[in-house]
């Protein structure tokens, strides 16, 4: 227990100052257009208060099936293409207070990708922190799951950074009241420890229909265990 306050408190003060640095990053505004299209969705579109909020980064984008996956769940679709971690800590907020929901699954996998302006484990974490203060600020009691960060070939060399940052969100999910932690590696890695390459368009980035079922599968699983539906 001592361990993980020590933890919580250093991931605490990192989110702090983690998130006023990316407040007015380019890379972080580029995205102001796409925050502006679901605002006006939300005006224009009736959703169900009882509906699953996703959100995230291009697979929840790219989710074409998702409506008809989830059914009998309603869904309400919020991803855009690159989405960060740290584009989330600035724009979470006029994401998920617009919408009551029974539960919120989030998946955003580009804060780690082998580039040099990656962010480190700590500071994923932080900012999955982060982003849950937000949305406990709306949403005191709404279940939230984060689905696990994706095996790839595409981005296999950064796999142990990304896995020990998947255990440290996996950590904060574990320690908080209605957080979840949905786990997916062993679906995607076959028996020699490599990922599926073939539930995977030819990027090996993006799932393809076939990676969507077994997404499908895993997810509405763990959604039905916990609404009890």
């Amino acid at each position: 227990m001592r361990k993980y306050f020590l933890f919580l408190i250093s991931i605490t003060l990192l989110s702090c100052s983690t998130v006023s640095k990316y407040k007015n990053q380019p890379e972080v505004l580029a995205w102001e257009k796409d925050i502006q299209k679901f605002e006006q969705l939300d005006k224009s579109k009736k959703y169900p208060s009882d509906a699953i909020l996703f959100a995230g980064s291009s697979s929840i984008r790219l989710w074409s099936s998702l409506e008809r996956d989830m059914y009998p769940f309603s869904v309400i679709q919020r991803g855009y293409g690159g989405a960060r971690l740290s584009d989330f800590a600035v724009y979470a907020s006029r994401i998920f207070e617009p919408h009551p929901c029974s539960a919120i699954v989030i998946f955003i996998a580009n804060d780690i990708t082998g580039s040099d302006r990656d962010k480190s484990p700590q500071e994923v974490a932080a900012l999955y922190g982060n982003l849950l203060r937000t949305i406990r600020k709306s949403h005191h009691d709404t279940p939230v799951f984060w689905i696990e960060v994706t095996p790839t070939s595409s981005r296999w060399k950064v796999w142990p950074e990304i896995k020990k940052a998947n255990d440290l969100i996996k950590n904060i999910c574990d320690n908080h009241k209605n957080t979840y932690f949905i786990q997916t590696d062993s679906a995607f890695l076959s028996e020699s420890g490599q990922p599926y390459d073939e539930l995977f368009l030819s990027d090996k980035l993006h799932l393809n229909a076939k990676g969507y079922e077994v997404w499908t599968e895993i997810i509405k699983r763990e959604l039905s265990r916990v609404l009890n539906k």
